[in-house]
């Protein structure tokens, strides 16, 4: 199998950023069953195996993440297939929605939900609409998650679960693809379990029959694109969800501009390299949930790196106000919640 990166096949893998950008998507060329992803594609096939499918989506490069009502397939972003593509991601957005083996497996489990959801016309039977809820309606242009809620699973991030029903069950399917015994335990106490449960059901009774939609279309390819890396990155900025500014205030009151100390430490970087004693500490002493704590550390990485904040002073001076100010935020999201969404 021809390696991806090879020279002789993404000669673009060497180009600077500028010279990047200037590519067409489609002019790319890259290869699925020569990508990064292209394993966890295959332990996604493996655990369908397990399971008992006879269905398997089908994949493709795109844009982005997705899996289409049409056609039960999953659609994979192309900066996640090349090491290459996946620095410039993260150089323009910050992070890479999939950059890792795990985050990857993650996101395939929900398409795979979305795929299965498709395949045997799921949303539209009664039983799963009284579970999940009205599954044909319009997805909302803005939600307002409830971090405390335990109605719904948590699994990729932002309480996505309770954005629209299809994605409560494609959320709910991917932690059922863990083994059982794992999510019984982790949900026995929330009323989630009950949906885990019917899922458990439900997959029982259509994993072994043929799938009712068998369009095996590819929708919005990365080799019918026609944008240039530049243009595709100048929309999804433009489309991107702007950090709450709300804790700005208190965010600049432990780091400073870039401008004041130009050679300081970014606090993009601090925050990543104490992260997990963050995690620990928090989970610990204000037995705040992980997945919670988790989400206020990520979305405060971004807001420090699109306000390009540096430390000001030592690592040791900044690290228990920045314990506190992870702690103030957490609270106020609580707060607002008003709810409580202690372990």
């Amino acid at each position: 199998m021809i390696r991806p990166g090879r020279r002789a096949d993404y000669r673009w893998a060497d180009y600077d950023d500028d010279a990047l950008l200037k590519l067409r998507l489609s002019s790319l060329r890259l290869r699925l069953r020569d990508s990064l992803v292209w394993p966890e594609v295959q332990r996604l096939f493996d655990e369908l195996d397990r399971r008992g499918f006879r269905f398997r989506p089908h994949v493709w490069l795109a844009e982005d993440w997705f899996s289409p009502d049409a056609a039960p397939g999953i659609a994979i972003p192309f900066f996640v297939a090349h090491p290459r593509l996946r620095r410039l991601e993260r150089t323009i957005m910050g992070e890479v929605e999939g950059g890792s083996s795990i985050w990857r497996l993650r996101i395939l489990r929900h398409e795979a939900g979305h795929a299965i959801d498709t395949a045997y016309g799921l949303r539209r039977r009664a039983d799963w609409r009284s579970v999940f809820g009205p599954g044909l309606s319009r997805y909302p242009r803005d939600y307002w998650p409830q971090p405390s809620s335990n109605r719904h699973v948590l699994h990729i991030g932002h309480w996505y679960a309770q954005s629209h029903p299809t994605e409560d069950f494609a959320e709910t399917f991917a932690v059922w693809m863990q083994p059982k015994a794992r999510w019984r335990r982790d949900y026995a106490d929330w009323p989630a379990l009950e949906k885990l449960e019917f899922v458990d059901s439900l997959m029982d009774e259509v994993r072994d029959a043929p799938p009712l939609c068998r369009n095996r279309a590819v929708i919005e390819s990365l080799a019918q694109s026609d944008l240039t890396l530049g243009q595709y990155y100048k929309q999804k900025l433009r489309r991107r969800w702007d950090a709450d500014a709300r804790y700005d205030r208190w965010i600049e009151g432990v780091f400073v501009s870039r401008r004041e100390r130009p050679r300081a430490v970014r606090a993009s970087r601090f925050l990543r390299e104490i992260e997990p004693q963050l995690q620990r500490l928090l989970t610990r002493r204000a037995r705040m949930h992980p997945y919670l704590v988790n989400h206020a550390i990520r979305d405060l990485i971004l807001r420090v790196r699109a306000l390009d904040l540096v430390l000001p002073a030592s690592r040791r001076d900044v690290k228990r106000r920045v314990a506190g100010l992870v702690e103030a935020i957490l609270l106020d999201i609580l707060k607002r919640d008003r709810e409580n969404y202690a372990l």
